[in-house]
């Protein structure tokens, strides 16, 4: 087992989510769970924070991140959204569907130099996080870039090591996958991990955009 610390968030939510957005807000770096596999979270507005989420990963700096935020009101701070984006938000969210639309100043070039991708969690503590939080954080996988996305502790443990300062343990979660995404500033746009490899078929998303 890593360093960092583990909560078996089932025993205490509320204290779990209170230590995990105190670990956020100096900087470190938790492991939480989303209602896909575990993710790993910096504040992503902490540009030294989100560099160690790229350093724990061993992913290249050239490879954006998602993000999760809390409501449609916490996305519109960071991110312009248009009627497509409004409709696939209204549809597919909370859920493990990410769209990416522009970004506005408030987020990072590290985060994402031209977009902000973002979803909002069907998961409750992932959301009870942001929430409290008040910022967006990011979603990525809490593995190593290129290894199997983790679904229990051991799986982060495996692959994270001493990375990370906390670990929201809620289990093994169930074996579900990551989330589609759909990328809305190119025409048309660009629709990513699509099922059985992502949550949602193509067919589900163009019937979506269809309309707009």
């Amino acid at each position: 087992m890593p360093n960092a610390r583990v909560l078996r968030v089932w025993e205490d939510v509320e204290g779990a989510v209170e230590l995990a957005v105190s670990t956020l807000e100096r900087g470190g770096l938790i492991v939480y769970p989303t209602e896909t596999c575990y993710g790993l979270a910096a504040d992503i507005t902490n540009v030294d924070a989100v560099i160690k989420v790229y350093k724990a990963k061993r992913r290249p700096m050239d490879r954006s991140l998602t993000a999760i935020v809390s409501d449609l009101g916490m996305w519109m701070d960071y991110a312009y959204l248009d009627a497509k984006a409004l409709k696939l938000i209204r549809r597919f969210n909370p859920g493990p569907l990410t769209i990416a639309t522009w970004k506005k100043p408030t987020v990072p070039d590290i985060v994402n130099p031209r977009a902000f991708a973002a979803r909002i969690s069907s998961h409750k503590v992932a959301t009870m996080i942001v929430e409290k939080l008040g910022r967006p954080i990011t979603a990525t996988s809490a593995n190593i870039h290129g290894e199997a996305n983790p679904y229990s502790v051991d799986d982060v443990s495996r692959q994270m090591g001493d990375s990370v300062d906390l670990i929201l343990d809620c289990g093994i979660l169930p074996l579900r996958p990551v989330s589609t995404i759909v990328d809305l500033t190119y025409n048309p746009p660009r629709i990513e991990r699509v099922y059985p490899h992502g949550s949602f078929r193509l067919e589900e998303i163009l019937e979506v955009l269809s309309d707009c």
